[in-house]
């Protein structure tokens, strides 16, 4: 890694110097210059699950066609316009359920700062996680999705019969506690795509989602998202924050999976967003509670604009987002997975397991590289020298 980092950095270092020298020809767009399409190939290459394939091309700036240029001019005259205003009514109507609902309510208070009011109990936790479903698919309904494509794989009967087997092998006490484990799982696990998979989440099963502090102390999300029951972290935190909340996320996993009536943990274990052709390695965080665990696997097919939020800008990408007359969304939940006594022990080996099952159901490309190459890639495409960044990840 440390090699290809200094050949990327002096091919830009040479690029900089032959354009002072010029100095006839400036090029104002963040991306590399038009002359260094060897050095785009091959940073297409090294970082794969990030390129952006769509028409609009890298970062959402590539040459438009004209036909292209004339359908975004129609939406926005039409379709923009009227989606902003329908998604902002969405967003403070579930706003003001969530206010009402959190009235003369102490939030759930926890260590590290975490708060939240998944917990309540009674007619107020039902109000917020029904309408809350059903806004949800009504917010992606309003930004293009009208339909949602959704598959249920069931064990095959080889699988089963291989499964009842082994049922009718153990004793009693094995008996029952296989039934007390085939109930619900601790956690969804997930590929992650774009934002708009939190929304789908939403709608299907409502469940808590690990995000940064700031999330907290956004206007009208702030307050969802302590409905929602969001585990709280702080990404640039030392090692003894992650402490904490890797054990908040492994009781709460622990606990969805024992309490029917507790909020489901809802893990992306990559980490980060790719191009939705690809599966990171998965951080072992969802799999210490050494619980049973639901995989979940999305896709956004396209024909001109790509849903995944992968190397383009969160403005840009929901302008072109918002400007598509129709987006598409395929969602395959496979059987919950129970963890062999030597995935128990060894947390790494159930992730990957896992990995490997989602990989193998969807033709998903398994990738070895994480946010800290995600980081370079952008940095690369706008032109940065970011060298703490670099050296950092070097150390590493």
């Amino acid at each position: 890694m440390e090699s290809e980092l200094k050949d990327l950095n002096s091919k830009q270092l040479k690029s900089t110097a032959s354009s002072d020298d010029g100095g006839s020809a400036k090029d104002d767009r963040p991306l590399l210059k038009p002359d260094a399409a060897d050095n785009i190939q091959e940073l297409e290459k090294k970082f794969a699950p990030y390129v952006r394939n769509d028409v609009y091309g890298t970062m959402g700036r590539g040459e438009l066609p004209l036909a292209e240029k004339f359908l975004i001019g129609i939406a926005m005259v039409t379709l923009l316009p009227i989606r902003v205003v329908l998604a902002m009514t969405v967003l403070v109507i579930y706003y003001l359920i969530c206010r009402v609902c959190t009235l003369f309510s102490a939030p759930n208070r926890g260590e590290d700062e975490q708060e939240d009011y998944a917990h309540m109990g009674g007619w107020r936790r039902s109000v917020v996680v029904v309408t809350g479903r059903f806004l949800s698919r009504v917010m992606l309904f309003v930004l293009g999705f009208y339909w949602i494509t959704e598959t249920f794989r069931i064990l095959d009967v080889q699988e089963k019969s291989e499964n009842e087997a082994k049922n009718q092998s153990k004793d009693e006490d094995e008996a029952k506690d296989q039934d007390e484990e085939s109930g619900r799982p601790g956690a969804i696990i997930s590929n992650h795509v774009s934002y708009l998979d939190i929304l789908y989440h939403m709608s299907s099963s409502f469940p808590s989602f690990v995000a940064k502090r700031s999330v907290a102390k956004l206007p009208l999300v702030g307050l969802i998202s302590k409905c929602l029951g969001c585990v709280y972290v702080q990404r640039e935190s030392k090692s003894s924050d992650f402490k904490g909340v890797s054990g908040v996320v492994t009781e709460r996993v622990r606990e969805a999976h024992r309490d029917k009536s507790a909020p489901m943990m809802m893990l992306f274990p990559e980490g980060t967003t790719t191009n939705g052709d690809y599966l990171l390695p998965f951080k072992t965080g969802a799999f210490l509670a050494r619980a049973p665990v639901l995989p979940v696997i999305l896709r956004y097919p396209y024909q001109r604009f790509s849903p995944a939020w992968d190397s383009i800008s969160g403005a840009r990408h929901v302008f072109f987002l918002l400007c598509q007359f129709v987006n598409h969304i395929e969602v395959t939940s496979l059987p919950v997975y129970h963890p062999s006594q030597q995935e128990k022990d060894d947390p790494k080996l159930y992730a990957e397991n896992v990995r490997r099952l989602m990989a193998s159901e969807r033709n998903l490309i398994l990738s070895d590289i994480g946010l800290a190459e995600k980081r370079i890639y952008h940095a690369a495409l706008n032109g940065k020298q970011c060298w703490k960044m670099w050296c950092a990840i070097v150390v590493l």
